[in-house]
């Protein structure tokens, strides 16, 4: 099957589970979440979205695996694999607070080759695939173009449970705070990636990740021009649980000032 068509199948699909998080706003009761860890929700309205996404995705591509969020499943031995975030921003959704996003890559092998990342409260779908450029319903979209880093605009997210790197965290946090124009946290970091995508954030970063809140956004910055890594400035930033995006221009002051701060203290 034809790119094109594949991803035009991929984004009814989010938007199919997208009506469901956005008809559901406000409308879940405390018996509707489930609580998996520390500060980690699950509500039926994830399960749903989920088993919509699921279903549909198996009628596209049957022989293709799932590395799905409310799946414990994070790596398959399949050619293929669907990487799926149901609802990132489930914190959000339970406070009835935006961004929600749907977020539902393809892997082939080691490589993202598709991504679409539907944020529900803006009726915003950002999608591309590989060598296809990166899109905004329907129109071209690119990175930044901030040369100077103390000019950029960032955004962040704090972990949910992994707290043993937190202080450097907040170091650079600090450090950051004082030496751009600002740093952001939505609670969705596939909105972040998405964000970087079109330029309305110059540079994200955050650990305690997944690869179902990445892998999306993954190719959409990439296809947009932007560049990515973990906080060594490695490619392991899929199932490292770590990332760095941004525009080409500021990446190496950028990632040089989380590297320092994160594993050089």
């Amino acid at each position: 099957m034809e790119p094109e068509k594949i991803l035009n199948y991929v984004i009814r699909t989010a938007k199919d589970a997208g009506n469901i998080i956005r008809n559901n706003i406000g409308k879940i009761s405390a018996s509707d979440i489930e609580k998996k860890g520390l500060n980690d929700f699950v509500t039926t309205i994830d399960k749903e979205s989920e088993s919509l996404i699921i279903r549909s995705l198996k009628k596209l591509l049957p022989e293709a695996g799932f590395i799905a969020e409310e799946n414990d499943t994070l790596k398959t031995e399949k050619e293929y694999n669907w990487i799926i975030d149901p609802l990132d921003g489930t914190t959000n959704f339970i406070h009835s607070f935006f961004p929600c996003a749907v977020s539902i890559g393809l892997q082939k092998n080691d490589e993202i080759i598709l991504g679409v990342v539907y944020e529900i409260g803006f009726d915003e779908c950002f999608y591309a695939y590989k060598n296809g450029g990166a899109y905004l319903n329907g129109n071209r979209i690119n990175v930044s173009d901030k040369k100077n880093f103390s000019d950029s605009l960032l955004a962040t997210g704090f972990p949910y449970h992994e707290f043993n790197r937190l202080d450097k965290y907040i170091e650079l946090l600090k450090f950051l705070t004082e030496n751009t124009q600002g740093i952001r946290r939505l609670g969705s970091a596939a909105t972040d990636l998405a964000y970087v995508a079109c330029g309305r954030f110059d540079g994200f970063y955050e650990y305690d990740l997944k690869p179902y809140d990445v892998a999306a956004g993954i190719i959409i910055v990439k296809e947009a021009g932007g560049k990515i890594s973990d906080f060594k400035g490695t490619d392991n930033y899929l199932f490292g649980k770590e990332i760095v995006a941004s525009n080409k221009l500021i990446f190496e002051d950028f990632i040089t000032i989380v590297n320092n701060f994160m594993n050089n203290r």
